[in-house]
């Protein structure tokens, strides 16, 4: 399966002055099929035909386009995301804003395109996934988060859709700075918040800073949905959700996840930031070593499904 940055598997209905195959954008980037579509936008295989690279292209939604605010806050976020280099980060190529044919204002994002799935494909496939690849997922997207936070680029919307797993085992981390140009946003706008509420801190919640431990408590709830074949909380009401990351226990793992696996999970997801790893480092770190101590060649191996 061919993915690339975005939140939905499959795609929905185009928005309005939505972009048509073999559109050129800026009589560069040529638009070859519609991968997924959500809350932002569309996001788009297509060829940089300067280049003769494929690149993956994010096409904004109009009222975001034209909305200027947004826009000066999209421009810096893309420069800063831009500036992140490391193997498990999805590059940023380049940013723009054009018309469509209908006229309808749309701005765009040039990024590598990922050969594979978004975790969510894989979760909604297989439903469950055993710890040890859980670990090795989630370690991997802490290994990149550590590197953009050394950078201060916080991701604020760490979920499965933003996580690419490619054939090779390696995993992207996609969509940085998107969220924080969204935050100032009305919810209402395009319901962008439904998905994001699944993860969300509970400090991001309710209004305060968001830090590099709300990325971490992030990755909690998404090894927790891994390791469970579910969302610790799932309301079909965004507010609902958001409230119970404040305020509620997630219900208990099942049972043959080992306890130390467990152990990592729940310091992730603590309410308290000062109480989860103390960086995403240290998340992944943590992960490696129980990787190692449960599954080292002379150890047993997981018999879940």
């Amino acid at each position: 399966m061919n993915n690339s940055p975005g939140n939905p598997t499959s795609p929905s209905q185009p928005f309005a002055g939505a972009a048509s195959p073999n559109t050129v954008l800026d009589n560069r980037y040529r638009l070859d099929g519609r991968i997924a579509a959500g809350g932002m936008g569309e996001v788009w295989r297509g060829l940089d035909q300067t280049l003769g690279r494929p690149v993956a292209v994010k096409l904004l939604r109009p009222e975001y386009a034209s909305d200027e605010s947004f826009l000066v806050r999209f421009r810096g976020e893309a420069r800063h995301a831009a500036r992140l280099s490391h193997p498990g980060v999805a590059s940023v190529y380049d940013y723009g804003e054009v018309a469509t044919a209908d006229d309808y204002p749309t701005a765009y994002l040039v990024m590598e395109l990922v050969e594979g799935e978004p975790l969510s494909a894989a979760l909604h496939r297989e439903k469950r996934l055993s710890p040890e690849r859980m670990l090795d997922i989630l370690g991997q997207a802490a290994d990149a988060l550590q590197a953009a936070h050394a950078l201060g680029v916080v991701h604020r919307d760490v979920k499965p859709g933003n996580l690419l797993l490619r054939p090779d085992g390696a995993v992207k981390v996609t969509d940085f700075g998107i969220a924080r140009a969204v935050d100032a946003a009305p919810l209402t706008a395009t319901g962008i918040m439904m998905g994001t509420a699944y993860y969300v801190s509970p400090e991001q919640a309710s209004g305060r800073p968001v830090t590099p431990a709300s990325d971490v408590y992030s990755l909690g709830v998404v090894a927790y949905e891994c390791l469970a074949g579910r969302r610790p909380f799932d309301d079909r009401n965004p507010i609902v959700v958001v409230m119970a990351h404040q305020q509620d226990n997630p219900p208990p793992l099942p049972a043959d996840v080992p306890y130390q696996v467990r152990a990592l999970v729940e310091s992730a997801m603590a309410k308290d930031p000062a109480r989860r790893p103390s960086s995403a480092g240290a998340f992944a770190r943590s992960a490696a070593g129980i990787r190692r101590s449960l599954w080292s060649p002379d150890a047993g191996r997981w018999s879940g499904p």
